[in-house]
């Protein structure tokens, strides 16, 4: 009798986790059916529109964006998780700075002028005034193959630094380290930095020809006039070029207070191995660091799972973009205008959802970021900084960044996405991926082109999952390649193609679906 009971009990059990994954299935069809055209068009349209001005980072226009889908967010009926903003708990403050550096240089009494005689490159130098020798260093390398320090008594501590942007040749043009025609790779000027450094150098001036010193010039200004922007408190990034000073082969010979000639005879000595060693003149340098604090803010979006809502998983997208440029706005539209109009038709359909009574048994957050054009920073801040839940309880993060366009790989085809990552950390990710593709969305193709290691693009480290995945947190980037649009004040609404933009996201939705709702968590089976 007691066996009969619990045979009874066993098949009402199957039956109703039958009728359960009958009414997940038709729940996916339900609310992926409420993510529109129309929806995803009108919220691009003011997200991409003139009046956010490119929606820069701590502009006024961002504010307006960040209004904007907070606005929404409420009306919804997501819940806002940051507890410690007591005046928008749907706003995250993420403490940015900029950083720049005034720099006062002298040779012999006479200043020398930036971007015209020198380019500043802060790489971690010293602030405040110093005077100190200069020495010519070679080519500042130390190989086997060759050596501006063995058998010379070049001596670098505390001192200026001129070095050769080259690597010394033969008398057939090979050079002497690889033996080929091309550098070797060992000894990039990054490598070339940490050995002067080692070696007690105080600056470290590069000596460029004329024309890649006026190209370096005509890039650099604007952005060191307006200084690099990071997040405060943080270590710096390095430097986008080593070394701290770029002076042009016109400047060194100045700088050294010698003629052309004698110049090439110092560069002849360096091949030789035999270095001229200290000049009869020195270097002032007068060093200020100047920082300004940034306000901006992560947006972030809750719904709260059922049995298993300590497990969250986070759906993001960066909504910045690069401002107004040359007087033209930087709409933005696919990037990531897109992401973020996605994000917020996915928080709609789960809060929907949650209204209904089938709230997803996993928790998600709708986690649009800040500052990703000027170095990932929002994403870096929520992770590395100040994750509102743990990361040890993120399942995973779907991250887009730009779905709305085609590339000329596919100009005739919409029926696609780049998926970038889905395999890297976690097999259950990538198949979940396939098997909801296969089973709701079978013309969409998913492009792994971009997910080879060997990429020369490395887009896996360029969108903000990156972040995430680098703490073992399963990460998945949905990608449409790059346009002719792209970072151009042409990327608007016009040019965006809706009906790829709603599929995409339909697909992402449900596989967001499927992981909040599985029994078992992503299994991490693989390492970084």
């Amino acid at each position: 009798m007691i066996k009969h009971n619990r045979f009874r009990l066993l098949s009402l059990l199957i039956a109703f986790q039958g009728l359960s994954l009958f009414a997940w299935a038709q729940s996916v069809q339900t609310y992926s059916a409420t993510i529109t055209q129309d929806d995803l068009k009108k919220h691009l349209t003011y997200i991409a529109s003139d009046e956010l001005e490119g929606r820069d980072t701590g502009s006024k226009g961002i504010r307006l964006a960040a209004d904007y889908v907070v606005k929404h967010f409420k009306e919804w009926g997501l819940t806002g998780p940051v507890a410690s903003n007591a005046a928008n708990s749907f706003l995250q403050p993420v403490p940015l700075q900029t950083t720049r550096f005034e720099t006062t240089l002298s040779i012999k009494g006479k200043n020398l002028e930036p971007f015209k005689d020198y380019i500043f490159i802060n790489s971690g130098i010293a602030t405040g005034k110093a005077k100190t020798d200069i020495v010519f260093g070679g080519y500042g390398i130390d190989d086997e193959a060759y050596s501006d320090f063995r058998n010379t008594k070049l001596d670098v501590k505390d001192k200026a630094v001129v070095i050769l942007n080259d690597e010394p040749r033969n008398a057939e043009g090979k050079y002497l380290i690889s033996g080929t025609d091309k550098p070797s790779e060992k000894w990039n000027m990054n490598a070339r930095m940490e050995l002067l450094r080692n070696k007690g150098a105080k600056y470290v001036l590069i000596a460029i020809p004329d024309e890649t010193f006026n190209r370096y010039a005509g890039m650099m200004k604007a952005s060191a006039e307006r200084g690099s922007l990071g997040l405060a408190g943080a270590a710096p990034r390095p430097a986008r070029m080593a070394g701290d000073m770029i002076v042009p082969m016109s400047g060194v010979a100045a700088l050294v207070g010698a003629n052309q000639a004698d110049f090439e005879t110092r560069m002849k000595a360096a091949q030789n191995q035999s270095l001229a060693g200290t000049m009869k003149t020195k270097l002032k340098a007068d060093i200020k660091k100047v920082q300004t604090q940034i306000f901006c803010n992560n947006v972030l979006g809750f719904v709260e799972g059922t049995d298993k809502k300590d497990e969250v998983i986070i759906l993001s997208a960066h909504y910045d973009h690069v401002g107004i440029q040359n007087g033209k706005i930087m709409n933005g539209a696919d990037d990531d205008g897109s992401g973020v109009v996605a994000v917020m038709e996915m928080a709609e359909a789960f809060a929907k959802a949650k209204a209904d009574g089938n709230a997803p048994r996993r928790s998600v957050l709708f986690l649009l970021v800040t500052a990703e054009e000027k170095g990932l920073l929002g994403s870096q801040y929520y992770a590395d900084q100040n994750p509102i839940f743990p990361l040890a309880n993120t399942v995973a993060d779907l991250n887009i960044d730009m779905i709305g366009r085609m590339d000329d790989k596919y100009k005739d085809n919409p029926n696609y996405v780049y998926v970038i990552g889905s395999d890297r950390l976690s097999t259950d990710l990538h198949n979940i991926g396939e098997e909801v593709n296969k089973k709701y969305f079978s013309d969409l193709k998913l492009d792994y082109t971009y997910n080879d290691p060997n990429d020369p693009n490395r887009f896996y480290f360029r969108s903000d999952h990156y972040n995430f995945a680098k703490h073992g947190i399963p990460s998945m980037f949905y990608f449409n390649g790059v346009h002719a649009d792209y970072h151009q004040p042409t990327d608007d609404v016009e040019k965006i193609h809706f009906g790829k933009l709603e599929k995409i996201t339909r697909y992402i939705f449900s596989t967001a679906w499927e992981i909040a709702n599985r029994e078992e968590r992503l299994v991490v089976d693989k390492k970084q």
